[in-house]
């Protein structure tokens, strides 16, 4: 982990689960993170971690209670708030999508796969900003609409969103499968200007089109994402640590945006 990262998790690690003042030696924080980050990264089983990062049932332990804190999503906010503070959120244009993914047998948030035979799955559902960074983002079983998942995705936000001003509009990018009159309505009520693809509406060619195309940065960002072995597939059984996965994963994503944007400061 880059000392740079370290130096933002420590501050708030402490705050959320401060060390004991008694009692056996705290674990050292810093090489759990790590383990975690492997976890995430390789998809493997806790008990298959290297013993180079310590104590699998340790490691454990701590990802549980870290999840039960918020410590993932807490993390995730700062550092979006970091880059907003850069002037480095682009909250005129966003887009929110979902994805399907294989899931447990059994456990929360699973559900038959309407794109997989029926076998059971999970859907991630992601609203991000106009260059793809993530927002927000929740866990839910493969069969349900994503329409009916939009509402907790918007307010699952994790920093609050500018207000509503003339000269600073919020437009929302969706596909075809919000198209409904649920997906209108919390569109309306979240005071976007929706951009929402009509079903059966023809594709304009390429040649024609007016405006840029807005949507794919979400598909993107799901994408890089699927890179980690970890969310490309639902290991987790309980639907709180595979959100914990979930959003240290877009965390890390505004990580590289901040030192780039630190960069060129």
């Amino acid at each position: 982990m880059p000392d740079e990262l370290w130096e933002r998790i420590e501050p708030l690690l402490n705050r959320l689960d401060p060390p004991a003042a008694t009692g056996r030696p705290p674990e050292d924080r810093r090489r759990v993170l790590d383990a975690i980050i492997f976890r995430l990264r390789t998809g493997c089983q806790w008990n298959h971690i290297p013993g180079v990062y310590g104590d699998d049932s340790t490691i454990y332990r701590c990802f549980d209670h870290w999840c039960k804190v918020g410590f993932f999503k807490k993390l995730w906010a700062r550092l979006v708030k970091e880059c907003d503070e850069l002037h480095g959120v682009q909250w005129k244009w966003q887009a929110a999508d979902c994805m399907l993914g294989k899931g447990p047998v059994w456990g929360g948030a699973v559900g038959p796969n309407p794109t997989d035979r029926g076998k059971n799955g999970s859907k991630k559902s992601l609203v991000t900003d106009g260059a793809g960074g993530p927002l927000g983002a929740i866990v839910a079983a493969a069969n349900v609409n994503d329409d009916q998942l939009l509402r907790q995705t918007l307010e699952a936000i994790v920093v609050p969103r500018p207000r509503r001003r003339k000269n600073r509009t919020q437009h929302l990018s969706l596909d075809k499968a919000y198209d409904t009159p649920t997906g209108k309505r919390v569109v309306a009520q979240r005071h976007y200007i929706p951009h929402i693809r009509r079903k059966g509406e023809t594709p304009v060619p390429k040649a024609q089109r007016t405006y840029p195309p807005r949507r794919w940065v979400v598909e993107r960002t799901l994408a890089w994402l699927s890179k980690c072995r970890a969310l490309l597939v639902r290991y987790d059984k309980d639907p709180q640590h595979y959100l914990g996965l979930l959003q240290f994963g877009c965390a890390l994503l505004w990580y590289r945006r901040l030192l780039m944007k630190l960069a060129r400061h």
